[in-house]
């Protein structure tokens, strides 16, 4: 019974292909889950502007993935790197692992959340009575191979952003208490968002988001009028307005899974390589993550327009989403970022 209510509750998402507008950030999304590796998405932007809206409404076009059932971890039974350590104990051992298949988990981070609920507590009693590691795993644990979605992310508590960067870069996630440790994966994307006027991010946790995508509210009467009709008519009849976006719903679906399998065999030629690290080169970035995240960003969106070879169109829709918060901050700078990344790309390109 709490397996259907919860997949009624689940449908009743607001339709991502009904969204209106904000291009920028469903691309940047949408690329997150072709390729994860690109190292998820900040979406900074005015307040109603429906960033938390189209974020949650991207669990309705997740992918399915193959796990290992009623692991916490969402372990995969063929990767030994996506396993858990009791798992991958099992799969030394050569012992056969169930398979099944779950739709890519999105979890939300509360902002109020303790240390404890997002990395997972040892259980010390049973540890000490029973001389037994119990673990109980949090929200770290849910979100591996997933989504980990933190709303108002420039709010968060410091040591629980340490925490999220910790396991962002690692990929595992280490508990220790009482002088006993547990490891587990937690490979997840990060996608949060936030409005500017609450404050600025710190540098090292935007410099950890593979895209930083700027919402702006729509100033065109006719599509604001388009937008607030929409949400009455979801609002007053959901199942209805899911029926009329199931088609585009699923046609998106397919084209991401299709995108997935061809991500492999895409590739970004030489010349263009080098361009791009022009481009970075010029606009001072530092280090060398905003080089690797435009050429996988690239590649993503070249396997979502169903090619095998990088265009130059590729790169210049992905380049300022994987750039403008590299930037060196200069106050006495009158153009905006994302301008200054686009005019450095046409000089280079």
């Amino acid at each position: 019974m709490v397996q259907t209510a919860e997949k009624k509750e689940k449908r009743r998402v607001y339709p991502f292909t009904g969204i209106i507008g904000q291009e920028e950030m469903k691309l940047a999304l949408i690329l997150n889950v072709i390729d994860p590796k690109i190292g998820g998405v900040m979406i900074m932007g005015d307040r109603g502007t429906g960033k938390s809206t189209t974020i949650r409404a991207l669990v309705d076009i997740l992918p399915e993935i193959d796990v290992v059932p009623d692991d916490p971890f969402n372990s995969s039974p063929t990767n030994p790197e996506l396993m858990s350590e009791s798992i991958r104990e099992l799969f030394d051992k050569g012992e056969s692992l169930p398979a099944g298949k779950k739709q890519v988990p999105m979890i939300d981070l509360p902002l109020g959340a303790t240390e404890d609920r997002v990395c997972g507590t040892i259980d010390i009693e049973k540890a000490l009575t029973e001389g037994v590691k119990s673990f109980e795993p949090g929200l770290l644990a849910k979100a591996n191979r997933g989504l980990l979605y933190v709303d108002e992310v420039n709010l968060l508590d410091d040591h629980l952003v340490d925490v999220l960067l910790d396991s962002a870069a690692s990929g595992w996630n280490t508990v220790e208490r009482e002088g006993i440790s547990i490891k587990h994966p937690a490979q997840f994307v990060l996608v949060g968002s936030g409005n500017p006027e609450e404050g600025e991010l710190r540098p090292q946790l935007l410099d950890r988001f593979g895209m930083h995508a700027e919402i702006r509210t729509i100033a065109d009467p006719k599509l604001r009028v388009e937008i607030v009709q929409q949400r009455i008519d979801f609002d007053s009849n959901p199942e209805e307005c899911l029926k009329k976006y199931e088609e585009k719903q699923q046609e998106l679906r397919d084209k991401i899974l299709k995108a997935k399998e061809l991500l492999p065999e895409t590739t970004v030629s030489h010349d263009l390589r080098v361009k791009i690290s022009q481009v970075c080169s010029e606009l001072n970035v530092d280090g060398l993550r905003g080089d690797i995240v435009v050429n996988r960003a690239a590649r993503a969106a070249a396997a979502y327009s169903g090619k095998k070879e990088v265009s130059v169109d590729d790169i210049g829709q992905v380049i300022c989403l994987c750039l403008r918060h590299r930037l060196r901050k200069d106050p006495l700078e009158s153009i905006d970022s994302g301008d200054k990344v686009k005019k450095v790309f046409e000089e280079v390109f």
